[in-house]
């Protein structure tokens, strides 16, 4: 099945889902809107904000991560971020960037790494470094759309919330996010490195950004699934896959709230627009710190040129990969718009227009190897970064 026909497929789905009754999986208890902001995942403080209001970021956390830096002896003078971007298959080109960059000898340590949809995947393995890159290589050239999703019988999407089933995604992310990952993280979290990642609530339909690194290190028994939970529900299409839910508290009462694909509203990034990286500097009075952006974007910037037949199927999968790309640039000209105002070194890396390979199935095997592969050789010589958005 071509992505169109999946796109086709979970539109049909959605507005069968309409017309049909209440089901066990529709059934929930969100959380009334005046409790919106007010909510904790239980057992649990500071291990998320919302990622369009730097307010959320708590003064009394960053001055911890300040002095968590200082006491792991993190330079005082250089600081690099890494944002991932969301992107499907395409994540392999981040994967082979990535472990090529670590060959070439130059790959840095990063102090933040964020990742949205399949960069929110790869984000823990670029968190963790370089011990980490024969698990991220077998993750974006060993699996096939059978480690991803199982489609669902057409009759079935008159009662569903999504046209696939995630069970196989939930499973790959449990195969490698495992006790030792989250001890790893939880180790790196207390040197003062963030390790980042975003998904939607779609009830108050805004960005999530969840700090994975502050929930491996709590104390909490169920971290390790926490984890896991917003991994899937970052990379969880609407209408393709089914939202995932998770339980919080407000006012004593417990609500669940739902959880997509961040990509539906960032297809990357940083710090929120009304956070200031050289606000905090002079309020935290450090200077002299020489901050680095790299992002990776997990798609073409540019248009592709594409027949469009006059068919429902085709209209509407072509509408949505022209808004995804689109977005995706708007989302590079928004960071470097912060980066430009804070003095953050801007470095943007996408997948060049000269890899033209068609993907014949979602996650198709050659299809990720070649662009793997394509990734692995920019990223193993001397890297073309990009200083400002295409």
């Amino acid at each position: 099945m071509n992505r169109s026909r999946r796109l086709l497929l979970a539109l049909v789905g959605l507005v069968l889902a309409a017309c049909a009754g209440p089901t066990v999986e529709s059934l929930r208890d969100p959380v009334p809107e005046p409790l919106v902001s007010r909510t904790a995942v239980p057992g649990y403080s500071h291990i998320r904000y919302w990622g369009d209001d730097g307010d959320g970021l708590s003064p009394a956390v960053l001055e911890e991560i300040a002095a968590q830096q200082k006491a792991a002896g993190l330079s005082t003078t250089v600081r690099n971020f890494l944002a991932i971007s969301g992107g499907g298959s395409n994540g392999a080109f981040g994967a082979g960037l990535l472990t090529g960059w670590t060959q070439s000898g130059t790959r840095p340590e990063f102090t933040v790494v964020t990742g949205i949809s399949t960069g929110s995947l790869i984000a823990p393995f670029a968190y963790l470094g370089p011990p980490y890159d024969r698990l991220l290589t077998a993750a974006y050239t060993g699996i096939s759309g059978e480690d991803v999703f199982r489609r669902k019988p057409v009759l079935s999407l008159l009662r569903s919330s999504a046209a696939a089933d995630s069970t196989p995604l939930r499973q790959l992310v449990a195969r490698y996010v495992t006790d030792q990952m989250v001890a790893d993280i939880a180790v790196q979290n207390a040197r003062g490195r963030k390790l980042l990642v975003g998904t939607t609530n779609l009830d108050a339909g805004r960005p999530v950004v969840w700090d994975i690194g502050a929930i491996a290190s709590s104390r909490e028994p169920g971290r390790k699934q926490l984890i896991q939970d917003i991994l899937v529900a970052s990379s969880s299409i609407p209408g393709v896959f089914p939202p995932v839910k998770i339980k919080v508290v407000a006012d004593g009462k417990t609500f669940d709230e739902m959880h997509v694909d961040g990509g539906t509203t960032n297809q990357a990034f940083m710090f929120p627009s009304n956070f200031s990286v050289k606000a905090q500097d002079i309020k935290l009075k450090r200077s002299g710190i020489k901050r680095t952006l790299y992002v990776i974007r997990n798609g073409r910037v540019t248009p592709e040129y594409k027949m469009v037949k006059p068919r429902l199927a085709s209209i509407v999968g072509r509408s949505i990969s022209t808004l995804i790309t689109t977005q995706g640039v708007g989302d590079l000209y928004r960071m470097y718009s912060n980066a430009l105002r804070d003095g953050i070194a801007f470095r943007a890396i996408w997948v060049p227009d000269s890899f033209n390979m068609e993907e014949p199935e979602p996650f198709d095997p050659p299809f990720m190897k070649a662009l793997y592969k394509v990734g692995f050789d920019i990223g193993r010589s001397n890297i073309p970064w990009a200083t400002q958005p295409p």
